[in-house]
């Protein structure tokens, strides 16, 4: 093989470029699932004991969540979990821990049995205290999808639908997102995702 000056200086060039780190690389801005946007079905999938089997673990977190004021600005820090199913798949209890934000708090995810209803509920460690009534919710398509209705308090007479969605979900990894819409579900704004991968 000939030693060509020109070729071995673009393969240098270019393996220098491949072990750069990625220092100013930044996060791409989460973007809603199909379950955030679409529809929900007329008809809601009954729950069954084990839907949130998948999550029963540890768990690293890659957290995007809107600054506050800022439309299109979004912090990025890490988090984790562990999350255990009781009561024959029936209870799913999650602990988050955001060390670098000083926050944790307690996901309760239950099934109504005789309706065949999720809930999810949160608590906040610094209360102690249920997040009011848990956000009622069905698996569809492959993801849970949670969904509550309020009046906007900033806006008389116009409601807003929260939703939070479980999708991605793989024997290593899901997601979770957060958003809402004002506009009858027609447009939704993000304000929380987070990226879940298995450690154990």
């Amino acid at each position: 093989m000939t030693d060509d000056p020109d070729r071995r200086r673009l393969l240098q060039a270019a393996a220098a470029l491949a072990l750069a780190p990625a220092a100013h690389a930044t996060p791409a801005e989460p973007q809603p699932g199909p379950a955030m946007t679409g529809p929900l079905p007329a008809t809601r999938t009954p729950g069954k004991p084990g839907d949130f089997d998948f999550l029963t673990g540890r768990w690293k977190i890659l957290n995007h969540k809107r600054r506050a004021g800022a439309p299109g600005g979004w912090d990025v820090f890490e988090g984790e979990a562990t999350v255990h199913a009781l009561l024959a798949g029936v209870c799913s209890v999650e602990e988050l821990r955001i060390p670098a934000r000083g926050f944790s708090g307690l996901g309760l995810r239950l099934l109504d049995v005789k309706a065949a209803r999720w809930s999810d509920f949160w608590v906040n460690a610094a209360s102690g205290a249920l997040g009011g009534e848990g956000l009622p919710g069905s698996f569809e398509g492959g993801a849970g999808i949670f969904q509550s209705e309020e009046d906007d308090p900033a806006a008389p007479g116009v409601k807003v639908i929260y939703r939070s969605v479980w999708d991605r979900i793989t024997p290593a990894s899901c997601r979770w997102q957060q958003g809402a819409s004002r506009d009858g579900g027609r447009t939704w704004a993000l304000d929380w995702s987070m990226d879940w991968t298995r450690q154990g």
